[in-house]
């Protein structure tokens, strides 16, 4: 018989109502339950009880399953990561080495070298003093002998160490930490200030709006819409076709965008700014642009004979057009861009009745942002900067950085400012700061979003990364007279010189480099000089947590995302120092490599991508004899003998260098007990590897 569950005399006695019921199964494997009322089956019973030994053996069997599962992973993980070393350092099978710029890049891989070789000698150094017992921190009441007779000639040299480490090595290091520590908080509070305006501006609702009908004259007449004149520039270099049949061609992407634009035609002008040193390439545009002058569109292609300054050079050139004149605004697109239809009835109306409005910047969102990793976790990055620091700046500044594309300039305001400039590599920072000092406002309209995308490869991003970090030093180089000789309001002098340049472009790649990557790996063989606990745990948590609002379904990635920032420290460093000294990288431009990605709601370049074959007649009206010839005979070149697309990884010795200098130190950490400090090496030094090999990201072909 089944025990009796009777908890009646925990409490008063009551009158039970209704008669008794007992169920009883026979059935061994389901449990006995006793009712005593007609509500009591009604109660809430305890989830434990009513399961048998079976259920409960099946559920600890489930759970040791999925156990086994995630170390096997971590194990595959580790063992995959192993193999990759082996392939990539000791065969070097499909892998290039990254060469080393000359000048500080060179040198600091030098330092670099020289610092873990010195590393390794003190490792080994202090695994002899702690398997001796010599170790102060295990054993403080250590005696230091005066003779080298007494305790031995290895000894003697381990006090002297220690005498030395304390006495000379320590203090510069600790000023150094102190240092860069208070350059870490004043970064911190400018981060929290700017997202502390952010929560503002959505808690208000603050954002620039468009009053009444933009377009709609002081004519009673229904169809008088006055549409100013606008002139669109899609700068273009090397677009070259993607990395499969089933993307489009980039410069294919932006031209079929622009296209689409809702505006008078006779109001608009397209402008294909094709820079390209490849034939083959330039009569590809020709003939999309070919195309879409057939259509009706008002169009034109321009390629430059003397190809100087870079983007910069090719606008320029392209404003020097006569009929320019005609025109009263200019939007940019790169080659990547895909705007909206809307995209000029949503930003050409801010001007009006705004005669000092100069710049109105849109927002740009990735159609690859889930790619991989690594485009995730730009993602995260350029969420934070268009959110909180062109937003804030934006309302309560009127003052920005032009991010070069998805903007729309008054074309008085870029004459007026001296118009574009070959003399650095971020000619749309240049304008954008020549600007500001001339007057003119800037509008950042957060809700007006822009299809494009971000590097899949480490090696584009690292290269895109360092021409817009060399690029504002040298631009703050040249700009520091201007800036302080101008006539604006002493608060944007300020603004510009201590946050805009020092703060935001030069000290953050500074202490995040000389604070994680080199004084935190020297307080393990200085312990004399250790970083406080929440220098290396909560700040950068915290920061990393602010950073990570603006894209909350990145959340799971802040990890990751906290410790490739200061991977890609190194890189921003130097490119820095590049900039800041005008040395051999500082005025190099590379073209962003990118895929052909397109969103699913571009379904208009699907339709024309499905269905050339129908236009390619009109292609043919519009296009000479020899140009034809050349276009057949191009296409029978592709389709006889297609080139086989080959990836390679590359070899980045500097963050491999300090990959394996961490994880020294992290090894020293462990001498210590320092269980934080073991950790963040550890997983830091884990990222520098993964980077170093090309582990995170697409491969370059």
């Amino acid at each position: 018989m089944a025990p009796r569950l009777d908890f009646s005399s925990w409490w008063p006695k009551e009158a039970k109502k209704g008669t008794p019921v007992v169920v009883k199964m026979e059935n061994p494997n389901y449990s006995v339950v006793e009712i005593d009322g007609p509500d009591a089956a009604f109660r809430p019973v305890e989830k434990s009880r009513g399961k048998n030994a079976k259920q409960v053996t099946w559920v600890l069997l489930l759970k040791a399953h999925r156990a086994v599962g995630c170390v096997a992973w971590v194990a595959s993980l580790f063992w995959a990561v192993l193999g990759a070393i082996k392939k990539r350092l000791i065969f070097r099978q499909d892998v290039a080495m990254a060469s080393e710029k000359m000048g500080k890049g060179k040198l600091l891989f030098t330092v670099i070298k020289v610092f873990l070789l010195t590393s390794l000698a003190i490792l080994g150094f202090e695994v002899v003093a702690y398997l001796k017992g010599w170790h102060y921190f295990r054993n403080p009441s250590l005696h230091i002998p005066r003779s080298s007779d007494f305790q031995g000639f290895l000894h003697l040299v381990y006090v002297t160490w220690l005498s030395v480490r304390a006495d000379y090595i320590a203090p510069p290091i600790q000023a150094l930490s102190k240092f860069c520590v208070a350059l870490f908080l004043i970064q911190s509070a400018d981060r929290m200030i700017l997202s502390l305006g952010c929560f503002w501006i959505k808690y208000k609702k603050i954002k620039p709006r468009i009053q009444g009908n933009p377009f709609k004259s002081d004519d009673v007449e229904e169809s008088a819409y006055e549409y100013p004149m606008v002139l669109v520039q899609i700068p273009m270099c090397n677009e070259r076709e993607p990395v499969s049949a089933d993307f489009l061609q980039v410069y294919e992407q932006s031209i079929s965008a622009v296209c689409q634009l809702d505006w008078p035609k006779d109001r608009l002008l397209i402008q294909v700014l094709d820079d390209s040193d490849d034939e083959s390439i330039r009569y590809l545009i020709k003939a999309e642009v070919a195309k879409w002058n057939q259509k009706g569109v008002n169009i034109v292609y321009r390629h430059r004979l003397i190809r100087t300054g870079y983007k910069a050079g090719n606008l320029k050139s392209a404003m020097s057009c006569e009929y320019v004149q005609a025109y009263e605004f200019v939007a940019i697109f790169d080659a990547d861009f895909q705007p909206n239809p809307d995209f000029l009835k949503q930003t050409v109306p801010h001007f009006k009745d705004n005669p000092e409005l100069g710049l109105v910047q849109a927002r740009w969102t990735f159609v690859n942002k889930d790619e991989n990793l690594l485009t995730r976790l730009q993602n995260i990055n350029l969420c934070f900067h268009f959110e909180v620091e062109q937003q804030v700046n934006g309302v309560f500044l009127n003052f920005f950085g032009f991010n070069g594309t998805a903007g729309v300039w008054r074309i008085k305001a870029l004459e007026e400012s001296g118009g574009w400039l070959e003399r650095t590599t971020v000619e749309d920072m240049d304008i954008a700061v020549r600007a500001h000092l001339n007057g003119w406002k800037f509008i950042f309209l957060n809700d007006v979003k822009v299809l494009c995308e971000v590097p899949e490869s480490y090696e584009a991003y690292r290269k895109q990364q360092h021409r817009w970090h060399s690029g504002p030093m040298h631009l703050f180089r040249l700009c520091l007279p201007a800036i302080i000789t101008s006539k604006i309001a002493i608060w944007k002098k300020a603004n510009l010189i201590l946050l805009f340049f020092l703060l935001r472009k030069l000290i953050l790649p500074f202490y995040s480099f000389t604070l994680f990557c080199i004084i935190l790996p020297l307080t393990m063989f200085v312990p004399e000089a250790e970083l406080p606990f929440w220098v290396i745990c909560y700040v950068p948590v915290f920061m990393s947590f602010l950073n990570i609002l603006p894209a909350p379904k990145s959340f799971p990635f802040i990890v990751p995302y906290l410790l490739f920032e200061n991977t890609m420290s190194v890189t921003k460093f130097n490119a820095m120092v590049s900039g800041l000294f005008q040395l051999g990288s500082s005025y190099e431009w590379v073209v962003t490599k990118k895929a052909g990605r397109s969103s699913e709601s571009d379904l208009l370049a699907s339709a024309e991508r499905e269905s050339k074959t129908m236009y390619q007649l009109q292609i043919q009206r519009g296009a000479s004899e020899s140009e034809l010839a050349e276009l057949n005979q191009l296409k029978e070149q592709k389709e006889a003998a297609p080139l086989p697309v080959k990836r390679v990884n590359k070899i980045y010795r500097k963050e491999l260098t300090l990959a394996f200098l961490l994880l020294t130190a992290s090894v020293r950490s462990l001498l210590a007990a320092q269980g934080v400090h073991f950790y963040f090496l550890l997983f830091q030094g884990v990222t520098f590897l993964l980077v170093g090999l090309d582990l995170i990201g697409e491969q370059m072909s």
